[in-house]
């Protein structure tokens, strides 16, 4: 079936056969967040970051003249100390798109998913050596590892980011559906919250419009507003989840509107050239093939 908000001729490839659990087995046994990162999470932005970032820009922005518009800097703390909620996530080049925004320090932490980061060893090691990401696994050890990651990046003044949504499908112009991880993470750690509205980012190729925005500061006790009586559920309680529901389905409200707003600035006629729409799918997973007797 046709997606009707897609571009003609641009199809996403079906998901990886191999699944997380799968990859973890390989593997034998996988690590998340500060255990896989072995070291605190530092605010600074070390040379080797600096210089990818540069190499980043170079080439996203001058190579491929991909332009970015970026609205509401003046929202991103030089503090550091706050989760940043983005939102859609559509592509690979979010985190760049986040990094791009925001100052280089305080330096930006992401929840990142393990399964699609971590497809090879190479794309591991370098993503370990240049910082910034702390894995999630899917059926992995829980939420309160995560909470734990979450704090050590607020406690040294970085800025953690997340990325309710979880996986990259969905419209261009509207948000699928949150988890409720974020809102968990958000609830225990009570730290300052910048909603990050992002459009533009599903399909790439040379030219490409991206537009983001950066919200004011909020926090949960705000976007609850009097619907909560400032009582925080105990930990792993059923009415922790369902505050955090509410907080996601608020997430949801203030960040919807932002990005089908932007999105109209991100699209291009139908007859302006695509080329390179293979940068779509540069740091995506490809499909495993089936074999034959498989079929």
């Amino acid at each position: 079936m046709t997606d009707p908000d897609r571009p003609p001729g641009h199809h996403r490839p079906q998901a990886a056969r191999l699944s997380p659990e799968a990859m973890a087995g390989a593997r034998g046994g996988v690590r998340e967040g500060l255990d896989w990162l072995g070291h605190p999470p530092s605010r600074k932005a070390g040379l080797l970051f600096r210089g990818a970032t540069l190499l980043a820009r170079f080439v996203l922005l001058g190579v491929f003249r991909i332009r970015i518009t970026v609205g509401g800097r003046e929202h991103a703390s030089a503090e550091g100390g706050y989760l940043l909620v983005a939102a859609a996530h559509r592509g690979w080049m979010d985190p760049l798109v986040v990094v791009h925004a925001l100052p280089l320090e305080p330096r930006a932490w992401f929840l990142g998913s393990g399964p699609s980061a971590f497809s090879s060893r190479w794309r591991e090691w370098l993503i370990r050596r240049l910082g910034g990401m702390l894995p999630v696994w899917r059926g992995g050890v829980g939420v309160e590892q995560h909470v734990a990651s979450a704090r050590a990046v607020l406690d040294n003044g970085g800025v953690f980011v997340l990325m309710p949504e979880g996986g990259v499908s969905g419209s261009p112009d509207r948000l699928a559906p949150f988890r409720v991880g974020a809102a968990l993470i958000a609830l225990r750690t009570r730290a300052p919250i910048v909603p990050f509205a992002i459009a533009g980012t599903g399909e790439l190729y040379v030219g490409r419009r991206i537009a983001v925005r950066l919200l004011p500061v909020t926090s949960v006790a705000e976007l609850l507003g009097r619907t909560w009586d400032g009582t925080v559920p105990e930990e792993g309680t059923r009415a922790e989840l369902d505050l955090a529901h509410r907080i996601t389905e608020r997430f949801a409200e203030v960040l919807g509107p932002v990005v089908a707003e932007l999105h109209p600035g991100t699209v291009d006629p139908p007859e302006r050239p695509r080329r390179g729409r293979w940068l779509t799918w540069l740091l995506l997973a490809r499909p495993r093939r089936t074999p034959p007797a498989e079929r």
